[in-house]
């Protein structure tokens, strides 16, 4: 059966940028487009030309994609016509075969934000659609307000998009814009619309998720008849996000009834390349990725207690709803005092380490991970220190080097602009291949800041590690957690390290101490290790 065209345009470069504290450098959006256009979706929304620089200086060097590259804008402003309205111009002047132009649709916001009546706001859309359309431009509509439109005045709502639509618009676009609506309405709503004589097939939905609810609003629009859903990439966007586009593709792809319905234009293969797209953008915006996304989250096929872990590997099925590989990502068994010989058995098999079903090792290591655990220890996010402690335990433990003491100071003090600022030293005694080696090494950066002792024992233990010293050049720390596990005078600090390498791995390691620069130089020790073992084996 010949399946139906739904298309998906991306709106992170321009709603995306919404989001509190995302602002996108013009480099960067050119490395988002072509991740996107590299994935398959069918617009790419670069953003709103005049409005800000970056925006207007990426349309300048915009890249060449099989994606139709958008321009957004708004309609003309009253009292000026189409020709002459110079916020029009900066979109049209952006060069693209495609614009999308938001125009009011609520009437309140017509009369009170706009101040116009309501039939001069029509004549606006008309006219501003009119001209995109005249001068060979793919024109979408973004209906701002729709939903409370239509729920206050659904004889002007139509009337407003059919304007557009009329007028020669390839598409309208529902908007939630203040994220309210919950999908049944969006659902009866853009069934009545089509009804109303605006054809599915060039009907869009944006939703907002200030309800948690903007993919399952999506989603009902298009089983209601809209062909065209708008979302962010991890969910971008003002307040509480758009829809998460890393959500939706999976399951139009992967769950019925969508996978065999529709065509998005996004192959399979495509698709698994969306967790390290997910993560890429992240990593741009110098966040850490959610580990609880659905589909391209780090838990997303975690697997912690032992039942589960046991039935997983009889069938991934049973705890699985699709297969981790099909997002490019990879199913986890996580070691805990949860985790019986099952869940031992497959962590340590993706480490490398196979070990006999009733071999007393496996006894062994998950009798020190509950102890360790009961003194403050996290192994079900520190998978790299959970591998090194099993790799300890079956004598599979490289000796690579050996801290022989360390020592940290922090130091306050005026700098030369009579500026008071921190200064950490540390200093760090290894032995490496039966040498007794000292580093010294400050945490002051190129620009003079300070970073912490943490950084200050990284740099010095780095630093004359022997033949090792290379290999940790492009390893460097992505997140860093402290907690206290027990309060009162004799609290206990934990320390979860997440470090990142230029292979593109990222790992976790975990240190526990009554001193917070004890725990944090436990868990750096770890991830270094860790890093070695891998490097030296390839």
């Amino acid at each position: 059966m010949t399946r139906e065209r739904l298309y998906l345009y991306d709106t992170t470069l321009r709603d995306g940028q919404q989001t509190q504290g995302v602002q996108f450098s013009t480099a960067e959006k050119i490395t988002i487009a072509n991740a996107l256009d590299s994935l398959g979706v069918d617009y790419i929304e670069g953003g709103w030309p005049g409005a800000n620089p970056t925006d207007s200086a990426f349309f300048d060097d915009a890249p060449h994609t099989r994606a139709k590259m958008t321009a957004f804008g708004m309609t003309k402003r009253a009292g000026f016509s189409a020709e002459n309205d110079d916020v029009l111009a900066a979109v049209m002047n952006a060069g693209t075969d495609t614009v999308c132009l938001v125009g009011k649709t609520h009437d309140f916001h017509v009369t009170a934000a706009l101040g116009i009546d309501l039939a001069e706001n029509t004549e606006n859309i008309a006219k501003s659609i009119t001209y995109l359309v005249a001068q060979g431009r793919e024109a979408l509509f973004d209906a701002e307000h729709f939903f409370d439109g239509y729920r206050a005045n659904p004889d002007y709502a139509l009337t407003a998009i059919k304007a557009a639509y009329d007028a020669g618009a390839r598409w309208i676009v529902l908007c939630d814009t203040n994220g309210g609506t919950m999908p049944a309405e969006v659902g009866r709503i853009t069934a009545e619309v089509i009804a109303a004589g605006i054809p599915g097939a060039h009907l869009g939905i944006h939703t907002h998720n200030d309800t948690e609810n903007a993919v399952a609003c999506s989603l009902a629009a298009v089983d209601a008849g809209a062909r065209q859903i708008q979302g962010t990439l991890n969910g971008l966007g003002e307040r509480c996000g758009n829809a998460n586009l890393t959500t939706i593709i999976p399951i139009l792809l992967l769950k019925e009834p969508y996978a065999s319905t529709y065509d998005t234009g996004i192959s399979l293969d495509a698709l698994e390349g969306l967790t390290q797209i997910s993560r890429s953008l992240d990593e741009i915006l110098n966040r850490v990725p959610m580990k609880q996304a659905a589909f391209v989250g780090s838990s997303a096929f975690a697997h912690k207690a032992g039942l589960h872990a046991s039935a997983i590997l009889k069938d991934p099925s049973t705890y699985e709803h699709v297969q981790p590989e099909l997002v490019g990502n990879a199913r986890i068994i996580p070691m805990s005092n949860q985790a019986g010989q099952s869940n031992l058995r497959r962590r340590l098999e993706s480490a490398g380490l196979t070990v006999a079903k009733g071999d007393p090792a496996l006894g062994l290591i998950l009798d020190q991970v509950k102890a360790r655990e009961a003194d403050g220890y996290s192994y079900d996010t520190a998978q790299a220190s959970f591998e090194l402690l099993a790799r300890q335990a079956l004598g599979q433990m490289p000796d690579l080097f050996e801290v022989k003491r360390y020592r940290v100071t922090v130091e306050r003090r005026k700098n030369k602009y009579d500026q008071m600022v921190s200064l950490s030293e540390a200093v760090v005694v290894v032995k490496v291949d039966g040498e007794k080696r000292l580093s010294v090494s400050e945490s002051m950066d190129a620009e003079g800041c300070d970073r912490g002792p943490v950084n200050a024992l990284s740099k010095a233990l780095v630093k004359d590690l022997g033949q090792y010293s290379a290999l940790l050049e492009d390893m460097h720390l992505v997140d860093f957690k402290v907690r206290i596990t027990q309060g009162g005078t004799e609290a206990v600090t934990r320390v979860i390290i997440d470090s990142e390498d230029g292979q593109g791995r990222r790992w976790s390691t975990v240190g526990v101490s009554a001193n917070i620069v004890d725990a944090s130089f436990e868990a750096l020790l770890d991830a270094i290790r860790w890093k070695l073992i891998r490097d030296i084996k390839t």
